[in-house]
C-alpha cells in the first residue's frame, strides 16, 4: 500500500465522504451486566470515584478511579476467556497481534427475525442466503449479528424469565460453520454475550464461546449502530485494554465506512 491511500482516506475522512461510526454503549454504572447463576461468582458492575476535581485533591486537574469486570458494556472476548482457548499463547489482550484489531466487517441483518422471536438463532443457510446477494464472506474478516437488541430498555434489553434470558444468537452448526469454513476473525452481536439467552442447553453449551475462542477467535459483545453500517465495506477498529494475560476488556469499536 502506498502512503497516498492512507493519505486520500484521511482526507475523505476530513472532508466527510467516509463516516467514522461509534458502535460502543456508553459504560456507567447503569450499564447492564451478565448475571450468572447463583452458585458462581458474579461479574461486578462498573463504577467510578473521583480522585480530583479541581480541589484540595487536585487543584489544577480531574480525574477519576474505575472498577468493572473485563466483560462489561462493549467489550472484547479474547481467546483465554473461555476453557476452550485457554492455551494459546497469542490468546490474551496483551499477546494478540495487532494487526488482528483491525478487520472489515460483514453485517448479517436479522433485526426482524429477532423482533419476531426474541430466541432467534442465526444459521448457516441464512448466511449462505446473505452471500449470494452480498458475496462470500471472507477469512480473517468480522461477522456482526444486526438485531437491533441494543435499541432496548436495560429491563428488555436483558430480557430475563424464569428460565433464564431470551435473547437471538447464533446456532451451534452456525458458529462451526463461519469458525471452520469461513474462518472469520470474530463474532460479533448488540446482546450482552455473544451466545443466545438460552445457549447454556445447546451441545455445545454456549458454542459462540466455545467454537469462536476454542479456534482461537474473537468476540465483541454489547455492539450498536450496526443499522449505520452497510453490509459489506465497513472496516472496524476493536483494540481492547492490553491487559496482561486480560481476558478481554471493555473498549471503544468504531467503523470506517462510506
Amino acid at each position: 500500500m502506498k502512503n497516498s491511500t492512507l493519505t486520500n482516506l484521511v482526507n475523505e475522512m476530513a472532508a466527510g465522504s467516509i463516516r467514522v461510526v461509534d458502535l460502543t454503549v456508553p459504560l456507567s454504572a447503569d450499564t447492564p451486566i451478565i448475571g450468572l447463576p447463583e452458585e458462581f461468582k458474579q461479574s461486578p458492575a462498573f463504577k467510578m470515584e473521583k480522585i480530583s476535581h479541581f480541589d484540595k485533591d487536585g487543584p489544577a486537574w480531574y480525574w477519576n478511579s474505575f472498577s468493572c469486570g473485563e466483560h462489561t458494556g462493549t467489550h472484547f472476548d479474547a481467546p483465554a476467556h473461555w476453557v476452550t482457548g485457554q492455551n494459546y499463547k497469542d490468546g490474551c489482550t496483551d499477546t494478540i497481534p495487532p494487526a488482528k484489531l483491525v478487520a472489515a466487517a460483514n453485517v448479517i441483518d436479522v433485526s426482524k427475525e429477532a423482533a419476531e422471536n426474541p430466541d432467534y438463532l442465526l444459521s448457516s443457510a441464512k448466511i449462505e442466503e446473505w452471500e449470494k446477494e452480498h458475496g462470500k464472506i471472507e477469512a480473517g474478516t468480522w461477522v456482526l449479528m444486526r438485531t437491533d437488541w441494543s435499541k432496548r430498555s436495560t429491563k428488555d434489553f436483558l430480557n430475563y424469565a424464569e428460565d433464564g434470558p431470551h435473547t437471538p444468537g447464533p446456532s451451534v452448526e452456525c458458529m462451526e460453520f463461519l469458525a471452520k469454513e469461513r474462518d472469520i476473525l470474530g463474532f460479533g452481536v448488540e446482546t450482552i454475550g455473544t451466545d443466545a439467552g438460552q445457549a447454556f442447553a445447546f451441545d455445545p453449551a454456549f458454542p459462540a464461546h466455545h467454537l469462536m475462542h476454542g479456534n482461537n477467535k474473537f468476540g465483541l459483545a454489547s455492539l450498536t449502530n450496526l443499522d449505520q453500517l452497510p453490509p459489506k465495506g465497513a472496516l472496524i477498529v476493536a483494540a481492547p485494554l492490553k491487559i496482561v494475560q486480560g481476558s478481554g476488556s471493555p473498549l471503544r469499536v468504531i467503523a470506517i465506512t462510506a
